[in-house]
């Protein structure tokens, strides 16, 4: 059996229905940009008013009440409208969560070996850790909201993957044979998928924060949780992330011990592995410090996330050094 072929087709329709699911969640946002809820108050308040007036204005009443009730079927329609998309989004997600997993395993059987050795096969791999946390998150935490900018990664990421970093199936450096192998780079993956989902989350927590300070939470910014509560979670994926990323590094350490004989050479990639650490450490005491706090705390975690992807891809691509195998 072509397993390479079957994982190119895999990861090609990947692209194509990540793709299709983040036109779903783009039109679960567009079907909220009303706000049923507020027009609702408003309308009851508009009612009050109008009844108060007396019985002069009856037949004004009468009209305000089949608009109040015009209100609330808009509403209804509004929320069905929205929970439509966002279903069709998590279904589609599902679908290439899986298209993407059978193209990374396909990958594996194809080369006889873990599919990780390039930049080609990490970043797929990277991305199915991704949307495999998403997912979770959606089933146990309801992180649907969140499907927008999850969909939109994962489609810009593969389709990178397949159009862009795309290598033959090719056996290992000599470098890369060894147990550390398989440790460094599955613990930096997993590192990667929750500060990936946390830099997301501080990303929509920025745009929140700042509709709420503007008294302006409108459409669908008013059915995600609170400033407060997005915080809260994107703390809890950096500090679940954080002490993986530091095995990470000491385990790529001891690798390097093994294939160069040294534990650390300052190799671009290690020397911005470091940088990426130091700014998750930063994040961390901001989070924990007066006045560091929220936005502030939010930006430091969007700068770790991409010193996160630069050094993988733009070490890769614009750096020559040690970690130079990522074959493209």
């Amino acid at each position: 059996m072509n397993y390479s072929y079957y994982s190119s087709v895999a990861l090609v329709s990947s692209v194509v229905v990540y793709l299709l699911a983040f036109f779903a969640h783009a039109a679960e946002w567009a079907a909220a940009r009303r706000d049923p809820a507020a027009e609702e108050v408003a309308t009851q308040r508009e009612l009050v008013s109008v009844g108060a007036g007396g019985s002069g204005n009856a037949p004004v009443e009468a009209d305000q009440v089949e608009a109040y009730a015009r209100s609330l079927a808009d509403a209804r329609l509004a929320d069905l409208r929205v929970e439509q998309f966002s279903r069709i989004g998590v279904f589609l997600t599902v679908l290439g969560f899986l298209l993407s997993a059978i193209g990374v395993v396909g990958r594996g059987l194809a080369a006889g070996r873990a599919p990780w050795g390039n930049m080609y096969e990490f970043t797929t791999l990277a991305l199915v850790f991704v949307v495999a946390a998403y997912l979770l998150m959606v089933w146990r935490a309801g992180l649907g909201w969140l499907g927008l900018p999850v969909t939109l990664l994962a489609t810009v990421g593969n389709g990178l993957a397949v159009t862009v970093f795309y290598v033959a199936v090719a056996p290992l450096v000599p470098a890369l044979h060894s147990v550390w192998f398989l440790i460094h780079i599955t613990a930096a993956a997993i590192a990667g998928a929750a500060f990936n989902v946390g830099g997301l989350m501080s990303i929509l927590y920025i745009v929140k924060k700042r509709a709420e300070d503007r008294g302006q939470v409108r459409g669908y910014l008013a059915r995600i949780p609170s400033s407060r509560r997005i915080d809260l979670i994107t703390y809890r994926f950096h500090a679940f992330a954080f002490p993986l990323w530091t095995f990470t590094v000491a385990a790529g350490a001891i690798w390097a011990e093994y294939a160069w004989g040294r534990y650390w050479g300052w190799d671009p990639k290690e020397t911005w592995a470091l940088v990426t650490w130091v700014i998750y450490a930063c994040y961390l005491h901001a989070r924990s410090t007066a006045g560091w706090r929220g936005s502030k705390a939010a930006v430091i975690a969007i700068v770790g996330l991409a010193s996160f992807w630069f050094n993988f891809i733009g070490v890769n691509l614009l750096v020559s050094g040690l970690h130079s195998y990522a074959g493209v």
